[in-house]
């Protein structure tokens, strides 16, 4: 019974002191290159889902008209591309970055999903007003109003459907070299 108290005791004390001094250490994986650290996947997007799931908003307030889309596709220009892409023009610095941010225009998997268009819209929403810790993905709460983020959210929700005319040019249009969103060609 003792050794098993002593063995209790001495694990109850080590594994958090080696957990200290791997922390402490320069074996960290912090470099945007470096594999995810040990269980990071399920700290880190279990509670994520299950968040969102609890709190996201099930109504949208706004519909898909061409006007919303349109005024989506130009806050996405000013507040998204840089890190999410534009339509046929991923990020330059996605690669660079970790975790990789999905780019928004492009498809994935086998069932021709664009971006986050197989995401409810509200599910999008929460991600645009709180952000996510620990992505990079910052909250826009106190940058765009609630219609502007509905607005970018409907747009992504509706990125494997047909666009309205006036937003395919707007995606498509580069940003300029600094960053700051070029003026889309007539």
């Amino acid at each position: 019974m003792m050794k098993f108290f002593l063995g209790l005791i001495l694990g109850l004390i080590a594994v958090p002191i080696a957990i200290g001094i791997y922390l402490q250490s320069d074996r960290v994986p912090v470099a945007t290159a470096d594999a995810p650290l040990p269980f990071e996947e399920s700290i880190v997007h279990r509670p994520l889902d299950r968040r969102i799931d609890r709190e996201k908003p099930n109504t949208v307030p706004l519909e898909a008209s061409a006007a919303n889309l349109e005024i989506g596709a130009h806050i996405y220009r000013e507040q998204c591309a840089s890190c999410h892409g534009l339509y046929g023009r991923p990020s330059p610095f996605a690669n660079d970055m970790f975790p990789q941010p999905t780019q928004l225009w492009a498809p994935h998997g086998s069932h021709g999903v664009v971006g986050v268009s197989d995401d409810p819209p509200g599910e999008t929403y929460w991600k645009v007003a709180n952000g996510i810790r620990l992505s990079g993905m910052p909250s826009f709460r106190h940058v765009l109003n609630d219609t502007q983020m509905w607005q970018v959210s409907l747009l992504l929700a509706n990125a494997d459907k047909p666009q309205p005319p006036t937003v395919l040019p707007l995606l498509k249009q580069p940003l300029d070299l600094d960053g700051s969103t070029a003026q889309p060609n007539p």
